[in-house]
C-alpha cells in the first residue's frame, strides 16, 4: 500500500478545477488515466522528470473509483486531503456545510487511534 501515492492523487486531482470535475463525472476512468499518466511524475521539477514504480494496489483503486473516502481514511488517506478534494466535488449537491456533516457522521464510528496517515 503506497499512502503516499493517495494523498499525491488527492493532492494533485484537488488543485486542478478541470480534474475535480474530471474526477466527479468518471471517477473510474479518471484514476485509471491518472496511475498511468500522472502516477510517477516527480512534482515540482523544473524538468519533467518521472519514476516508474508507483501504481495503486486494488483496494486503493477501487476506493478512489468509487469515491469511498471513509475506505480511504481506513487506508491511512490524509484526511485533509479527502475532505477537501471531496468538498470540491459534492458541496454544490448539499446545502451548506451539508456534505462537512456527511462526512463526518460517515467517519464517526473511528476513534482513537485513528488509522496512521504517516508516509
Amino acid at each position: 500500500m503506497s499512502k503516499y501515492l493517495l494523498n499525491k492523487f488527492l493532492y494533485t486531482v484537488d488543485r486542478d478545477p478541470d480534474l475535480v470535475e474530471r474526477y466527479r463525472a468518471d471517477p473510474r476512468a479518471t484514476v485509471t488515466w491518472w496511475e498511468a499518466e500522472r502516477a510517477n511524475q516527480i512534482l515540482n521539477c523544473h524538468v519533467p522528470e518521472a519514476s516508474t514504480w508507483l501504481r495503486f494496489e486494488e483496494a486503493e483503486r477501487e476506493a478512489l473509483a468509487t469515491h469511498d473516502y471513509v475506505r480511504l481514511f481506513e487506508l491511512g488517506a490524509h484526511p485533509f486531503l479527502t475532505l477537501t478534494l471531496f468538498i470540491a466535488m459534492f458541496e454544490r449537491d448539499h446545502e451548506p456545510l451539508g456534505f462537512q456533516k456527511e462526512y463526518a457522521r460517515r467517519l464517526a464510528h473511528f476513534s482513537l487511534p485513528y488509522p496512521d496517515i504517516a508516509t
